[in-house]
């Protein structure tokens, strides 16, 4: 009876998985066989890999048996899988595929997801283990072939028989992948290609590698140990890019390099860290150290890090690869150098324990699917507007609005003998955050960098907000340029929303938010501190009238935080328009302070005391004025405007010329000022109607009362 039982449950099992890929996987079973030949569960490894629960609490193994697989798998959102051949030489993935032709295929598009025979993607916790992966295009290649190509404007293609062949591609959100007695091949560029620049956490244990240029280019942080890797380019075996975090590295440890005749060992495009410890190198490598590619942007915020101890050449060493570990920061001693001590605290693959240094998360628009070569630089890296910005950037890190009073148009040619005299003045003390400039090349770079994966434009946005920080005062605010503190420039400037806008670059790194989580960590917490502080002078500096807070005025003086002059027509007065872009930063303020709600509801009821009702302003032509046209203020039932400046104490609507004189009407200033500058306007009218109401419904509100230490 125990055996016949025995028997039934075993056929139930066998139902519950599924024979020959038709029936499901059981959540209780660990292990699915997948046979070429039918005689296990799957004759397909995807169909194996698709049979699975994409979660698990424990690793779940799909064991291969030997056999040829003609096939493109895919590991798509799964984590802690086990990919285990029955032996390294007699399990073999195979498939032929040019990451050129891919990228023209509408399917694969630029995307290089699907590109290799093994693919991955926001799969963590993977091990390969005893399998042979193939991508046999450049193999199997007579020559170059022409192919439509709809996804480049050109409409043609030509691929080349070594252009890029990935026999292994993991995007981002696959980390802490262990590959063990492995063998991957290509002939073409990039066989094996983990890239996670923030997260990649890659352990390679007694594996064969074999492929042209780059075919070893990990991103982020990777060990190999007794691995042996063949080169077919006489340009470079081995690459990384640790752009990410400056602690992340390559470490090839008791591994073997030979290949064809005078191939070099290495080079990189990016920040890049490596340690070669232990290592053989062929008597027919060339005489050539791990190199700084320059068509890429290099090592230029953490300086050339290429590592060596006990590495030695067959025929006679070379110069380059003698130790010098002493030369590393923090000199560790070649026996420190374990694969546990890659990781940096991140993981602990081979002693086992539990991380101690969280891992940042992956970022799938830094680690996108653009190899970093020349032509790929030219091709895809470029953007004409970001290029130039980099051009303008001054040193300090912040960009002028204008030149000599000529304004900065990044739509316009820049010649060669332009860009070279803007480039040799980029010490000009002229950068500021007036009239958008530095905040609009931040948010422009970050894109740039998110559509074309040209590390130089993070760098520079990265600079620029570091400037923002840099010019921000201890109280708080900000000034309208800097380091130029010449006449007015030196203010705390709400004007044109300068400061708010600065804030509002902060606070995005803060939160990490859209675009702006490109940028580095270590940014965060400064940014954080920085918008605190901004806040806390928006409070001091709200206008207080006989112990009721009103609104804000367009400049402070930054020491004594008081109303102050600018130009001749901006007097120290109450902003109509200014003061709204501020009351909408506070209402920004996740779990706002009682102080925030107060100054927020403040600022509301001032808005209602002081608008012009039933009055509109005009625009019209007249050929008797100095510039042709004019505007008017005009009676319109029903509508509201709100001036530009009130008096500080009456509330009075104020107009003011290049006279400094204080007028009541608009009517009494010049023409040029008068059709050159907006006076009046609706500029709170969204913010009353829709966008402080919605707030009030998650917010309560408070009095518009003053406690007596903040009367002015």
């Amino acid at each position: 009876m125990r055996t016949q039982h025995h028997n039934l449950l075993r056929k139930l099992l066998l139902l519950l998985t599924g024979i020959g890929g038709m029936g499901i996987f059981s959540t209780r079973a660990q292990q699915v066989t997948v046979a070429a030949d039918g005689s296990g569960n799957f004759r397909t490894i995807q169909a194996a890999l698709n049979s699975l629960p994409n979660t698990a609490a424990k690793p779940r193994t799909v064991y291969i048996k030997n056999g040829t697989y003609r096939e493109k798998v895919l590991l798509d959102n799964k984590q802690q899988i086990i990919l285990k051949g029955q032996s390294e030489k007699g399990v073999i993935l195979t498939y032929a595929l040019a990451r050129d032709e891919w990228r023209c295929n509408p399917d694969g598009g630029q995307d290089d997801w699907g590109v290799a025979t093994l693919n991955m993607r926001n799969s963590p916790d993977i091990t390969l283990e005893n399998l042979t992966v193939l991508n046999t295009y450049g193999f199997d290649a007579k020559g170059e072939v022409v192919i439509d190509c709809p996804t480049d404007p050109t409409k043609k293609k030509t691929i080349s028989k070594t252009g890029h062949q990935m026999a292994l591609r993991t995007m981002p959100g696959t980390t802490r992948l262990v590959v063990k007695h492995c063998t991957f091949r290509a002939l073409g560029g990039d066989t094996v290609s983990p890239w996670d620049t923030d997260a990649g956490l890659y352990y390679f244990q007694d594996c064969t590698m074999e492929g042209g240029v780059d075919f070893y280019c990990p991103r982020g942080w990777a060990y190999a140990e007794n691995c042996r890797f063949i080169c077919h380019n006489p340009n470079a075996a081995i690459w990384h890019d640790g752009s990410g975090n400056k602690d992340s590295k390559t470490v090839l440890k008791n591994c073997v390099f030979e290949g064809d005749d005078n191939f070099k060992l290495g080079r990189f495009h990016r920040e890049a860290q490596f340690y070669l410890l232990d290592c053989k190198f062929a008597k027919n490598m060339a005489d050539a150290d791990i190199y700084w590619a320059t068509s890429g942007p290099g090592a230029k915020e953490w300086g050339r890090r290429v590592y060596y101890a006990n590495c030695h050449h067959t025929g006679g060493d070379y110069a380059w690869h003698q130790d010098n570990l002493s030369a590393a920061v923090g000199a560790p001693k070649a026996s420190q150098i374990t694969a546990d001590w890659t990781y940096g605290g991140r993981w602990y693959p081979v002693s086992g324990k539990k991380a101690t240094v969280a891992l940042a998360p992956s970022n799938p628009a830094k680690t996108n699917s653009t190899l970093p070569t020349a032509a790929n630089l030219r091709a895809d890296q470029a953007d004409s507007i970001a290029e130039k910005m980099l051009v303008y950037q001054r040193s300090v890190g912040g960009w002028p609005k204008a030149v000599k009073e000529v304004k900065v148009d990044y739509t316009k040619p820049l010649s060669a003998t332009l860009r070279a005299s803007t480039l040799a003045d980029a010490d000009r003390k002229d950068a500021t955050i007036d009239n958008k400039a530095t905040t609009r090349e931040i948010e422009y770079l970050l894109a740039a960098f998110k559509r074309t994966n040209n590390p130089v434009y993070k760098q520079s946005a990265e600079r620029g907000i570091r400037y923002l920080l840099k010019m921000q005062y201890a109280n708080g605010g900000f000034p309208q340029f800097y380091p130029d503190f010449s006449g007015y420039r030196h203010q705390i400037t709400y004007n044109d929303n300068a400061m708010v806008r600065a804030l509002l670059v902060l606070r995005a790194v803060a939160n990490q938010q859209a675009d702006y989580a490109l940028v580095s960590p270590e940014l965060v917490v400064p940014a954080k501190d920085a918008v605190a502080r901004g806040i806390d002078c928006m409070l001091k500096t709200q206008y207080v009238q006989k112990g009721k807070r009103t609104a804000w005025c367009a400049q402070y003086d930054e020491k004594t935080l008081r109303p102050d002059k600018a130009r001749a027509f901006e007097l120290a007065s109450l902003s109509g328009d200014e003061s709204v872009a501020i009351v909408e930063f506070l209402l920004g303020i996740d779990n706002p302070s009682a102080e925030v709600k107060q100054a927020i509801a403040s600022a509301i009821a001032w808005f209602e005391q002081v608008k012009i009702p039933n009055m509109a302003v005009k625009e019209v032509q007249d050929p008797k004025q100095p510039t042709g046209r004019d505007r008017l203020m005009i009676a319109e039932p029903g509508a509201n405007l709100w001036a530009r400046f009130y008096d500080l104490e009456t509330n009075r609507p104020i107009y003011v010329g290049r006279d400094s004189k204080v007028h009541y009407t608009l009517a009494e200033i010049e023409n040029e000022r008068r059709a050159g500058y907006v006076y009046a306007g609706t500029w709170p009218e969204k913010l009353l109607t829709k966008t402080y109401p919605k707030w009030q419904q998650k917010w309560a509100a408070v009095p518009a009362t003053v406690s007596p230490q903040a009367s002015k």
